[in-house]
């Protein structure tokens, strides 16, 4: 005879219908429930660069952990401290890698935060200053209260690492080897990436032959004033780095050559490795998502004097991706995290912005190897730094000490 326990056995409890149905419940509602039920307000950090994760260590001693969960999002695993970038793509000598590659474990003050690796693809706004959510590749959502747009630039392929350990393992052993190999590496762009790869070659290999091929007729760009344009070109020329200024190299399709010839018909018959080290691009295609008038045709981030997008009240930016008149460098971060730390705040709390950002100094220092190079700052009338200053504050170590600390390492 069939059991007749059901008639004496009481219905499931509401509870338990909750959590049957949230088996079926996309991310999107199981993700709004857990946070309604611990009652607190998610920030949400997209990047975990010198700008994003600056705000984050800020954020973690201005928030209170009952109240707000600070969630960094970045689809790698560690933290690339790019001022190394060019002595790691050339060397393995010192592993410098070990110490440049920064991993997240201590970022956040007391533990006050939490990192998820992934790669955000869209942004769901729920209405200017009412939050919104945050749409990974893998389609999890990830609710929002304020949130930061940090996810800096692109870069040439030399200094672009890939998202895991094991393929960037593989990216600079590639990379190593196509420089130690070459005999004649051709740098197309004289900013400050290809003087310091074509510095760190030489300190490498100094009977190796390097040429730097410039769109302008000096070395960088127009920010910096004549006199150390021409200071860094002597500086270059004196350790044998090659300089054809006012020319460029309009194919660059593949690295492998057999001699190149520029635009203005320059040949250089001997040129192996052919490196581009030029056209850092704003990581910024999902933001459009948010409304295509967010960004610039350039790819930059409108934003206000707060660092907040421009039209989305509690939604920010910081580092190489914003519309800002300056330089783009991992050395303005620490000013723009200290805005956006301040103004995120000031929002949660119902409070206007605190701070504008009124912009930096432009300062710089190019290292070309270890022994010296130039550098620049923007002050009084124009400081030029030699060699033994360039040597003493980057060129020994890369700053790599001072990034470390930063994020409690």
């Amino acid at each position: 005879m069939p059991s007749d326990d059901t008639t004496h056995t009481s219905p499931p409890s509401p509870t338990f219908w909750a959590w049957f149905l949230s088996l079926f419940s996309s991310q999107h509602t199981h993700t709004y429930e857990m946070v309604e039920k611990t009652g607190k307000k998610n920030v949400v950090i997209i990047g975990g660069g010198a700008a994003g994760g600056g705000v984050a260590r800020e954020l973690s001693k201005k928030l209170s952990p009952a109240q707000y969960e600070i969630i960094l999002i970045d689809a790698r695993p560690f933290y690339t401290h790019l001022p190394a970038m060019a002595r790691i793509a050339v060397t393995a000598e010192e592993s410098l890698e070990d110490k440049a590659l920064m991993g997240f474990e201590k970022l956040f003050h007391n533990g006050n935060g939490t990192v998820k690796h992934g790669k955000v693809v869209s942004i769901a706004e729920a209405a200017p200053g009412k939050g919104g959510e945050v749409v990974l590749e893998d389609g999890e959502r990830i609710p929002y209260a304020a949130l930061l747009l940090a996810t800096g630039a692109i870069w040439p392929d030399a200094i672009q690492l890939p998202q895991t350990d094991a393929a960037t393992k593989s990216h600079l052993g590639s990379w190593r080897n196509k420089f130690e190999k070459a005999n004649h590496v051709v740098i197309v762009g004289g900013g400050a990436v290809g003087l310091e790869l074509a510095g760190e070659i030489k300190q490498a290999f100094p009977k190796k032959n390097v040429t730097i091929v410039h769109r302008d007729t000096q070395l960088l760009n127009s920010v910096y004033p004549d006199k150390w344009r021409k200071d860094i070109e002597r500086r270059a020329r004196v350790r044998n780095i090659n300089l054809i200024l006012g020319d460029s190299i309009e194919d660059l399709s593949s690295e492998t050559v057999n001699g190149v010839t520029t635009a203005n018909g320059k040949s250089i018959p001997d040129a192996d490795l052919l490196v581009p080290a030029f056209g850092a691009k704003p990581a910024t295609s999902f933001i459009t998502s948010l409304g295509v008038d967010v960004v610039t045709p350039s790819g930059t981030v409108k934003v206000n004097e707060y660092l907040e997008v421009a039209g989305h009240p509690g939604v920010f930016a910081a580092g190489d991706i914003i519309d800002w008149q300056e330089q783009k460098q991992a050395a303005k971060a620490g000013a723009h995290a200290g805005v956006v730390a301040a103004n995120i705040t000031a929002f949660l709390q119902g409070q206007p912005p605190k701070k504008a950002y009124k912009g930096s100094p432009e300062m710089i220092l190019i290292p070309l190897g270890k022994t010296g190079g130039s550098g620049y700052i923007g002050l009084l009338w124009g400081i030029v730094l030699g060699d033994w200053l360039t040597k003493t504050i980057k060129g020994k170590d890369l700053m790599i000490g001072m990034a470390r600390g930063a994020r409690g390492l």
